[in-house]
């Protein structure tokens, strides 16, 4: 084949030679991303998001962008970041970069928020369920499934027909995701009496 022996002799000491054609794949990859990045946005930031939904404490990207650049500054001043750590500031990262460029999320709603994908909506990205810190992938689907049956109308509801439990449904309300929903359905007599 006429392979000069300076590079079978490269690949005997070295085992393995990185490839120009895999050189070029990064390059084509960073341009496709490059390029969804600046003309779409939003799909690019769902994407991302999306992939780590799991990752992503709404609570925090929801308080808008100088608390995240707190939680950011936060995890810059630990002297030992765990592995965790640098990814949340990646995360966050991407967060505020999103912020800056006058985009934002939407909090997780019982209602429309899928289990784990960021959707786009009104040039926004509403929040999955699972970007509530806590809130797994089966207590997201119990909530998607008792949805499909019929609306989730109360706290107490939402008690008895998903796999959430008060602390998750405690932090679903600090993430503003149960800001239309009444603890019960009993109507108060006090409220008649108005």
């Amino acid at each position: 084949n006429q392979v000069p022996a300076w590079f079978i002799d490269s690949c005997k000491k070295i085992k393995y030679m990185f490839p120009k054609a895999h050189a070029a794949a990064y390059v084509v990859s960073a341009l496709r991303i490059g390029y969804y990045k600046t003309h779409y946005p939003l799909a690019y930031y769902a994407a991302y998001f999306s992939v780590r939904a799991d990752e992503i404490d709404a609570i925090k990207v929801l308080q808008g962008v100088e608390k995240v650049e707190a939680y950011i500054e936060e995890i810059d001043q630990k002297t030992a970041p765990s592995a965790r750590d640098a990814k949340e500031r990646n995360h966050l990262d991407l967060a505020r970069e999103m912020l800056l460029r006058g985009f934002h999320f939407l909090p997780p709603d019982l209602e429309k928020s899928h289990v784990r994908h960021f959707l786009i909506e009104d040039g926004a990205l509403r929040m999955p369920l699972m970007s509530v810190a806590g809130l797994g992938e089966s207590a997201a689907i119990s909530v998607v499934e008792a949805r499909k049956e019929s609306p989730l109308k109360t706290v107490e509801d939402i008690r008895e027909r998903t796999k959430l439990n008060n602390s998750i449904i405690e932090k679903l309300r600090e993430a503003g995701a149960l800001k239309q929903i009444p603890e019960s359905a009993q109507i108060s007599l006090f409220n008649l009496m108005e």
